[in-house]
């Protein structure tokens, strides 16, 4: 989603040091007015440090933020007053009631009364709060909390809302629920959207996906860009013992990696696949096909995975038997 109005979010070098740590090295990127955009990138990648710096809570060490052309350094509170934030922790106060906690949020920002209630109201409504507006935050479920996060990150309209992490220990209607939200929030005001996570599947849905890893921005484009332009159809395997694994990855040492019992092969296609079955189906206790993923992207990009798990919607499972050369489909 480029566009030449001026950016919503703009990061131009920003590089960001903790001792002899770089966690930012030069990153450069901007983001449009309604455009969700994802920030994808393991433990450490920096993610969360350059979100730290956005909300005026980290100043860089170079470089430039803005806000809706406020700069985050110059004029932090001026930068405040246009974003709203859900950190990967609660902060949410739950001795107070959903309504206590939303309009406490708007007195600190000065939304005058009679706004900040039909504000409240709205946001309730669509996060879908109303009937537990007088209940103590201590008695909603993870997600509900989750949802009131992001209903009070908008009390005071914000115009960009960050979301770190914000699926964390969710369960997948919760975190599907939410989603739903997010979206609804963009149709029905213009809200630029910049979202970290870990869970690949949710990155499929966004306009844009920025790779980081190690302080560095590796790839930012659309998902089936990404996709076109880095991701490959990957082989996982299951070696029958470790003599078996050993073999294999020594057969492919520039496109196999190891992780914990299963080893991941970047494939060139269907032939490539058939011919590693033909030389190891008998040293194969299990296979799966992959095709081409955001995960596969991460892979190519960095020589590793993102996470331990991929999500299967995608994938042809096979499970050998004991000769090696039955399988199920």
């Amino acid at each position: 989603m480029k566009s030449d109005a001026v950016p919503m979010v703009r990061i131009g070098g920003v590089t960001k040091r903790y001792g002899r740590t770089l966690a930012l090295d030069a990153v450069s990127f901007d983001v449009a007015a309604n455009e969700l955009f994802a920030l994808l990138g393991p433990n450490g990648a920096g993610k969360t440090t350059l979100l730290h710096i956005l909300c005026t809570i980290l100043k860089p060490d170079s470089g430039t933020a803005t806000i809706s052309g406020i700069d985050v350094v110059g004029r932090p509170l001026l930068a405040r007053q246009n974003l709203g934030v859900v950190f990967q922790e609660p902060s949410l106060d739950d001795r107070l009631t959903v309504y206590e906690n939303l309009n406490f949020h708007g007195l600190v920002y000065g939304v005058p009364a009679a706004r900040r209630k039909s504000r409240i109201d709205e946001l309730l409504a669509l996060v879908e709060l109303a009937d537990w507006r007088d209940s103590l935050v201590r008695t909603l479920s993870s997600g509900m909390k989750r949802r009131l996060e992001i209903a009070r990150a908008l009390v005071h309209e914000a115009r960009v809302l960050f979301l770190d992490e914000p699926t964390v220990g969710l369960d997948a209607q919760s975190r599907a629920r939410l989603w739903q939200h997010v979206r609804e929030l963009r149709k029905t005001r213009e809200l630029t959207v910049i979202v970290t996570t870990h869970y690949i599947e949710e990155m499929e849905g966004c306009d844009r996906v920025c790779i980081i890893d190690k302080g560095k921005i590796l790839a930012d484009d659309a998902p089936s860009t990404l996709k076109t332009a880095h991701g490959q159809q990957l082989v996982r395997i299951v070696a029958i013992d470790d003599a078996a694994a050993g073999e294999i990855v020594s057969a492919y040492p520039d496109l196999a990696v190891r992780k914990d019992a299963d080893i991941v092969i970047k494939s060139s296609g269907d032939a490539f696949v058939e011919a590693l079955l033909a030389r190891f189906a008998g040293r194969i206790r299990k296979f799966s096909v992959e095709e081409p993923s955001l995960e596969s992207v991460f892979l190519s990009l960095t020589g590793r995975e993102l996470r331990d798990q991929v999500a299967g919607a995608r994938e042809r499972t096979f499970q050998f038997g004991k000769r090696g050369g039955e399988h199920t489909r």
